[in-house]
Parts: C-alpha cells; sequence; structure tokens
C-alpha cells in the first residue's frame, strides 16, 4: 500500500493560500499567546505552517521506521513534491519567501530521511542474516545427524539344537523296530495212501478215480 505524502498538507495549503487568497498576508497575526514572563507571543499564519510541516515530517520518520514502510513509490512521491516546492520558490515571486524556504527544507529532509531509513534497514537485515545463517545451519545440521540410541548388551543364549521334524521320527522308529514277516503254515498231509505223491503204485483201471 503506497503511503500517502504527508508533506504535501502544508505545501497545498501555502498553494491555495497564495493563489486563492491574493489579499492574505502570511505575516498577519492570528492570535496572541501570553506567556508566564508577562509578554505575549503573536502566532502568525506561516508560524502555524511551519509548525504543522515539522508535526507531520516528524510523523513521516516514525511512519517510515516501521517494518515494511517507505516503499520505492514512496520515495518517488516524497521527491516529486520536494522537486516541484523548489521549483515553485525558484519561480514565482509570490513563494519567494523564508516560510516557503523553510517548508522546502522539510520536504527535501522528509525524501533524504526516507532513503537513509531504507539503507539502514537494508543493512541491518544484511548483518542479521549473516548472524542468524550459521546458527540455522547448525540447526539444520543437529536436525539431519543420525540419533544413536544406547541399548543394553545382553548375554547371547547357547545355541539349541534342531527339532527334528515328524517324518525323521517316524524313520527312526521304524529302523528300530522292523515290521514282523509273515509265517507260512505248511501244507497238511492226507493220510489216504491213494492221494500221496510218489506212491510208485499206479492205480488199477478198475478202482474209480
Amino acid at each position: 500500500m503506497v503511503g500517502f505524502p504527508l508533506l504535501l498538507i502544508p505545501l497545498a495549503v501555502y498553494n491555495i493560500i497564495a493563489f486563492l487568497m491574493p489579499t492574505v498576508s502570511f505575516s498577519d497575526v492570528l492570535f496572541r499567546v501570553p506567556m508566564i514572563t508577562g509578554e505575549t507571543w503573536p502566532v502568525t499564519l506561516a508560524d502555524l505552517l511551519l509548525a504543522l510541516g515539522v508535526l507531520l515530517l516528524l510523523l513521516e520518520v516514525v511512519k517510515g521506521a516501521r517494518p515494511g514502510a517507505k516503499f520505492l513509490m514512496d520515495h518517488l512521491l516524497s521527491l516529486i513534491i520536494f522537486g516541484a516546492a523548489a521549483a515553485e520558490f525558484v519561480m514565482w515571486p509570490k513563494f519567494g519567501n523564508s516560510t516557503y524556504f523553510l517548508l522546502v527544507l522539510l520536504a527535501m529532509a522528509d525524501f533524504l530521511g526516507g532513503i537513509a531509513q531504507r539503507a539502514r534497514r537494508r543493512i541491518t537485515y544484511v548483518a542479521a542474516e549473516a548472524v542468524v545463517s550459521p546458527r540455522k545451519a547448525k540447526r539444520q545440521a543437529e536436525a539431519s545427524a543420525p540419533v544413536t540410541t544406547f541399548e543394553p548388551k545382553y548375554p547371547e543364549p547357547a545355541p539349541q539344537p534342531p527339532t527334528p521334524s515328524a517324518q525323521s521320527v517316524a524313520e527312526s522308529v521304524l529302523m528300530d523296530h522292523p515290521a514282523p514277516k509273515p509265517t507260512i503254515a505248511p501244507s497238511p498231509e492226507i493220510p489216504s495212501p491213494h492221494l500221496q505223491p510218489g506212491n510208485g503204485t499206479p492205480p488199477s483201471p478198475e478202482e474209480p478215480r
């Protein structure tokens, strides 16, 4: 957001009085202020314009000291106002007096003060970055470093023999106890002499077989 140049206000009031109120004099006494010493202080229109310019210059300085204030457009506007006021002081007879000269000086102080504040803020920012960069690098290095955890070391258990499988157990049992062989009983002999083999006497034809 572009800031409004406050020094434009007293310069605009002077231009309005100079061009639209030619009968008004800046040296005319507007009012008198009684002092403690007993004297009276005559206050003129020129005194009021100068006092207003000083107060507005103070506000400009305070506004320019804030972070992020006084952008390039603000400095450009201050330069334009200072150049126009200086040109009026040199070229127009109505502006060639001490009052307007002091207003031009206030506009110049506003422009140069804004540039000085911007340069100082940049130097401070660079110095702060130079100080913060090592800390930031150290913090990043600490964050990226591996975290080492200390775990208690316990004695390793003795290796246990492998558990035999069911198939190997069955095979070992079979080898220890072989299966019994079947016994074949001899065939019974028939006491009939006619049916025993190896008798040697052939049967007679008359006997039935």
